[in-house]
């Protein structure tokens, strides 16, 4: 079952369109990664979701059902914006929360009891939101978005305001919802948080949706048969009509690497047995582009060909 469809979403204010016919599948229990620039759509897509405004037109559903006013308490959402009440108690704040969304208080004050041992910060029960660092806030917010345990979560930028540490404290926990059962949606603009945690991914570039798979599947898309070969020497001599040799450095004295673009059909192992007759290899791997060239590229509006041209000049 997909936990989220979401066909043809448009939303338009008076001189601006937001989305325009947006339409995305996220399958359950995956991490999913919503990506794009700052005013392509993201966060008006987040808040349809949650019901915080209305779509123009398309349809929404959750879980095989209609998007309705009760999914809220399978929603958890942590907005790139943080809302908790500064004069509170963090205790106080984290137990009306957990109540807004179905929980008895007996039962918040239980699973309250536990997030906080696992993050450590029990001994913040009683401190005012008001008197906690951005990053000590941050872990409150995360905790009230996951209190109820929804089956679908959104996390708008849930690394802002964190150090190392602390990222790979909510890295782990995040990992830690979805073995357990739960789809999350996961928007940022951190490329390398992209390629560590998500499963499938979204680009919304002006409003629209320009790419969306698994993301295997996309890298897949823009590989360009192009090899990385360290070897001894630099005399390189491969046929013309299956290899281009893009260019060669100097690694040291005499040992060298050498980018090699090969004809395609022409796969990794064969490129290996063309080479292995000719030089010393010392180590051989095919140039895959990151999601951060990726996204680059296409927000640039440069395309696949432009794509593949500029990672053979990386």
């Amino acid at each position: 079952m997909n936990a989220l469809i979401a066909k043809n979403i448009t939303k338009r204010y008076t001189n601006h369109t937001a989305l325009d016919s947006v339409s995305i599948t996220i399958p359950e229990k995956t991490i999913y990664g919503l990506l794009g620039p700052n005013g392509a759509g993201k966060t008006t897509l987040i808040r349809i979701i949650n019901q915080i405004i209305n779509s123009d037109s398309g349809e929404i559903s959750v879980f095989g059902q209609p998007l309705h006013s009760k999914h809220v308490e399978i929603i958890g959402y942590l907005p790139e914006e943080r809302g908790l009440y500064k004069k509170m108690k963090v205790g106080d704040q984290l137990l009306y929360l957990a109540q807004l969304k179905g929980l008895s208080k007996k039962e918040a004050l239980a699973r309250i009891k536990v997030w906080l041992d696992k993050f450590e910060i029990r001994d913040w029960w009683h401190k005012k939101v008001e008197d906690l660092s951005k990053g000590m806030a941050q872990k409150v917010q995360f905790i009230s978005t996951v209190l109820h345990e929804p089956k679908l979560i959104i996390l708008d930028e849930p690394f802002s305001g964190f150090d190392p540490v602390n990222a790979q404290l909510i890295t782990e926990q995040i990992l830690e919802l979805k073995e357990k059962g739960s789809t999350i949606i996961f928007s940022t603009h951190r490329m390398e948080t992209v390629e560590s945690l998500c499963d499938h991914i979204a680009l919304i570039n002006k409003s629209k949706k320009i790419l969306e798979g698994p993301k295997k599947q996309v890298k897949d898309q823009f590989r360009s048969n192009t090899f990385i070969v360290e070897h001894r020497g630099n005399h390189f001599s491969l046929p013309a009509d299956r290899y281009e040799l893009i260019k060669q450095e100097t690694i040291e004295d005499n040992l060298f690497s050498s980018t090699l673009k090969a004809r395609d059909g022409i796969k990794g192992n064969q490129v290996i047995r063309d080479i292995i007759d000719i030089t010393e290899v010392h180590s051989f791997q095919e140039k895959i582009p990151s999601m951060a060239d990726i996204f680059i590229s296409l927000v640039k509006g440069e395309g696949d060909e432009a794509l593949k041209k500029h990672l053979l000049e990386l």
